[in-house]
């Protein structure tokens, strides 16, 4: 796993975020040291797709870099005639995406990484979607339609998972929440540096609401159930169901 030294390099912060060859050789240490409860969603994206994967239906990796949302539920898909779709608009993460899809052993489930928008892709016959800190690099006026498209291309019973970077409603609250996030970076071995370059990096690209307005959203595009299932901090992942 190379090491996330991006933002120790002089002159970074002067450069928008973008998901390009420097940060995809990097991404599995990224994730790892910035998102505290990654894995752990990553686990529970398996486990539902064990559960509640529908034999001949379709599941979604909407924004999946990597593919580490893609490879849990390939490797935890127990019915036949499935297949994932993994779509990503970085071309060096679809590229690494597919070795790594090429790589996995388990053939059970076909899995196609396709580049592109996902906005402008369609939703069809969905038993299990999912957005794993995703939503929140679109622009707000377009997330509402994004997941109007999801909730349309879902069949009943299925399943979609959002997880997210938040702020909270209480401004108290949310203060400890950013310290202990800080914390946690620092307990990574990531410099004040480092964090503040990447944290200008981001502004106006990674745009955080409160969990409540992706509640509120979820219930306004059809969804019957949704709640929170995870959280560690400032991130939450929220499972959402037709």
């Amino acid at each position: 796993m190379a090491k996330d030294e991006i933002y120790a390099v002089a002159g970074k912060q002067t450069e928008a975020f973008e998901f390009d060859d420097a940060v995809a050789s990097v991404f599995p240490d990224m994730l790892r040291r910035s998102i505290p409860g990654y894995a752990a969603s990553i686990r529970g994206i398996g486990a539902l797709a064990s559960r509640f994967v529908r034999p001949d239906t379709h599941c979604y990796d909407l924004g999946c870099s990597l593919g580490a949302a893609t490879l849990a539920m390939r490797r935890n898909i127990a019915v036949p005639g499935c297949r994932i779709v993994a779509i990503d608009n970085s071309p060096a993460m679809v590229a690494r995406c597919r070795e790594m899809i090429a790589s996995d052993c388990n053939e059970n489930t076909d899995v196609t990484v396709v580049e592109a928008d996902i906005c402008e892709v369609d939703i069809t016959n969905a038993s299990l979607v999912v957005m794993n800190y995703t939503l929140q690099f679109l622009p707000p006026e377009e997330r509402s339609g994004m997941l109007q498209k999801i909730a349309d291309g879902m069949n009943e019973d299925g399943i979609f998972v959002l997880s997210e970077k938040v702020v909270d409603d209480d401004d108290a609250l949310e203060s400890l929440l950013v310290e202990l996030h800080l914390d946690f970076k620092r307990q990574n071995a990531y410099s004040d540096l480092e964090i503040s370059r990447k944290r200008a990096a981001l502004e106006n690209v990674l745009v955080p609401e409160s969990a409540s307005q992706h509640l509120h959203r979820l219930r306004e595009a059809g969804f019957r159930h949704a709640g929170i299932w995870l959280r560690f901090f400032n991130f939450v992942s929220i499972v959402a169901s037709k």
